[in-house]
């Protein structure tokens, strides 16, 4: 299983010690959650947080825009050494040019669809993206219970997929714990988000291990 840690979660007092706790772990990406509180109805960090913890993180950073427009980013997102951008289906009137602009920085792109969005909407993308994360909550909060028709979608993803011969990698945020993140690696979830679940935890690390051993 991939684990990437989600940075929102995260003390921002202590945020170098954080990362280097990361940085010490078996997680394989750092999840960064960006937020504009119009997308979503609440605000996290912007470029110079990024910059900050691109300078400190040794794991590859994954970004995930919750944000308007967020083709305006690409570029600079790439200036700063990210590896994954993630946009958001719903946020994106041009996806598959998009997309290609994420790839052409030189970048994986991925794309997420919110709770209500159903999977068939991908159908016209889904060669084309290297990866589609799957909101199991509703985005903007961290701390969120789990939407249990989730596994539904994961098996619907997995089978258009699997129809379509894409390469696309499964992820999943929201929710992830050590009741759900079982149910998620059954259904056949390949990366695993997961913010209070590992960072509330007295032995982070600890978590990140069992999460990865799924």
């Amino acid at each position: 299983m991939i684990v990437s840690p989600s940075l929102l979660a995260a003390n921002f007092g202590h945020i170098a010690r954080e990362i280097e706790m990361i940085n010490e772990s078996e997680a394989d990406w750092l999840h960064l959650d960006i937020m504009d509180g119009v997308f979503v109805p609440n605000i996290s960090f912007g470029f110079s947080v990024i910059e900050a913890v691109a300078r400190r993180s040794m794991k590859p950073l994954d970004v995930h825009l919750m944000i308007v427009q967020p083709e305006k980013f690409i570029s600079r997102l790439a200036e700063l050494g990210v590896s994954i951008t993630n946009v958001h289906y719903e946020a994106c009137p041009h996806l598959n040019r998009t997309i290609h602009e994420i790839h052409e920085a030189g970048m994986k792109a991925a794309v997420t669809l919110n709770p209500s969005t159903p999977v068939c909407m991908l159908e016209d993308i889904i060669n084309e993206v290297d990866m589609v994360l799957l909101m199991t909550v509703n985005p903007g909060f961290g701390g969120q219970k789990f939407i249990d028709h989730s596994i539904v979608k994961i098996k619907q993803l997995k089978e258009l997929i699997s129809r379509t011969g894409s390469q696309a990698l499964i992820q999943v945020d929201g929710g992830v714990n050590d009741k759900t993140a079982p149910l998620l690696a059954e259904a056949g979830v390949d990366s695993l988000v997961a913010g209070s679940y590992i960072f509330d935890n007295k032995y982070p690390k600890q978590r990140i291990k069992e999460l990865k051993q799924l």
